[in-house]
């Protein structure tokens, strides 16, 4: 099994910045994109940021652009969001995606798609 966890939310002033973690555990074999989506109460979950499996590609959802940087360390699974540049209408609860991982169950290797962590609150308030 693996599991999917993020962390490095919190509470934060405009203008301040946070960093978000995520690290996939497990018996994992390889790992493909990965990313950051977020939520609020009055909004569908929308993209913040991808990077592909070696890093050298990202993409960003037009309202982060230029404040927030996703990187990724692939020996340790982990993916992070450099938040900057915080404002209000940032806070949301920031979900860890992984595209693809292909891992071992104890009986074989497996392929699973689009896995989820359970969300971290980011709130932006002064």
């Amino acid at each position: 099994q693996v599991q999917v966890k993020e962390s490095g939310g919190g509470l934060v002033q405009p203008g301040g910045s946070l960093r978000l973690s995520c690290t996939v555990s497990g018996s994992i074999h390889s790992i493909s994109g990965m990313g950051w989506y977020r939520q609020t109460p009055e909004h569908q979950r929308e993209l913040v940021a991808t990077v592909s499996n070696d890093g050298r590609s990202t993409n960003y959802g037009d309202a982060v652009k230029g404040r927030f940087t996703i990187s990724k360390d692939s020996a340790k699974n982990t993916v992070f969001l450099q938040m900057n540049s915080l404002k209000p209408e940032d806070t949301a609860v920031y979900y860890c995606n992984v595209d693809r991982i292909s891992y071992y169950n104890g009986a074989g290797f497996v392929r699973d798609d689009d896995l989820w962590g359970r969300g971290t609150q980011v709130t932006v308030s002064s």
